[in-house]
């Protein structure tokens, strides 16, 4: 018959798909991109997203996002099991004399080994043993992708947690440099460079990988990841505009390192970007904002070789390597909106660094 012929194809092509996509998730380890995923995150999320979106105030908006990610990975395996019912229930249709009800009934039994619905015809058992293999294999899967996602989390959250007190939170590039600058261990830098150097690596890979770690926030609303690295490289960008002879080879690293972990993750989203921009392309940040910048460094007593005027021209040919990938990330992941850290979709204004000077009581924050 007809339908049995197009249940049979049909059925191949849902059952091969779905493997191809568990694989690609799950089991390849390298940047592939899976549409299914993508689909099943981008409505998964979009209720969040739409409350999230109704409040401007951040706090509430990190506290509604924070379920987004972990809803869309469980939203992804329903997803893979449904579309093993629904593949291998067309091919007992196909090759058997079962009606369809009857036999997505017989494939479901088998593929969440629940044995209520068989039968002894060796084509049938055939199917039921493949579909038999495939519940738990997926399920298996997936649990076994969870400690190596939180382990990858857990890394990246620990060095985005001791920034706090070299940055502030949210982290703020000129403030790294001013804290140092105002306890006399701006040497110490280079170590804090050689670190994130390696976290950039770090982050690089893991998220590019399991592209649901680029979602996962942090523990507190104030904190973010990508925030972090941003806040890392404006200082490295900065010590290195102004200091030039003695910043040494660490922040040029950091910087390198950081904008190729941008990079790796925007061709993860499916983000264009230009891989080879000029140092005199226009950036976002206005030359106002960033002698907001030079002042508080000034105010720390930060040691600077160059005026501020001559740095800018080198502090802007660094920042063109990151700032429009970066400042696209952030909006698509709705990071927290710290200052130097571009625009959010209805939020207003960037929540300035808190320090326990402008603390508030009840956990606000003041800004400076």
């Amino acid at each position: 018959m007809l339908s049995h012929v197009v249940a049979a194809v049909l059925g191949t092509v849902i059952v091969v798909g779905t493997t191809i996509s568990v694989l690609r998730n799950l089991v390849v380890p390298r940047r592939l991109r899976s549409r299914l995923r993508l689909l099943v995150a981008r409505v998964s999320t979009a209720p969040y997203r739409f409350l999230a979106d109704r409040s401007s105030d951040y706090v509430r908006r990190d506290r509604v996002m924070a379920w987004a990610a972990p809803t869309a990975l469980l939203a992804l395996l329903v997803t893979w099991l449904l579309l093993y019912l629904v593949g291998y229930g067309l091919l007992v249709y196909s090759i058997g004399d079962l009606t369809l009800p009857v036999a997505i009934r017989e494939a479901g039994s088998s593929l969440f080994t629940l044995g209520f619905a068989s039968t002894d015809r060796g084509q049938l058992t055939a199917v039921d043993f493949a579909a038999a293999l495939t519940g738990p294999v997926v399920i298996g899967l997936q649990i076994g992708y969870l400690p190596a996602l939180y382990a990858s989390y857990n890394r990246r959250e620990a060095e985005v947690t001791l920034l706090d007190s070299r940055a502030g939170e949210p982290n703020w590039g000129p403030e790294i440099l001013a804290r140092h600058a105002s306890i006399a261990s701006v040497e110490n830098l280079r170590d804090l460079y050689s670190g994130w150097e390696r976290w950039a690596a770090d982050v690089s890979e893991s998220h590019s990988n399991y592209p649901v770690l680029i979602y996962l926030r942090s523990q507190e609303p104030t904190r973010n990841w990508l925030v972090g690295l941003l806040a890392v490289m404006d200082s490295a960008a900065l010590h290195l505009a102004l200091n030039p002879s003695t910043a040494g080879g660490e922040p040029r690293l950091a910087v390198r390192m950081g904008f190729v972990c941008v990079r790796e993750l925007a061709a993860t989203l499916g983000l264009p970007f230009d891989p080879d921009p000029h140092s005199d392309d226009p950036i976002r940040l206005t030359y106002a904002e960033y002698l907001d910048g030079i002042d508080r460094l000034v105010r720390a007593g930060y040691p600077m070789e160059r005026t501020p005027q001559e740095a800018w021209p080198h502090f802007h040919g660094w920042r063109v390597n990151y700032e429009a990938t970066t400042y696209e990330i952030a909006r698509i992941i709705d990071a927290v909106p710290a200052p130097w850290s571009g625009p959010r979709r209805g939020v207003e204004a960037a929540v300035a660094p808190r320090t326990p000077a402008n603390r508030l009581p009840g956990g606000g924050i003041a800004p400076n």
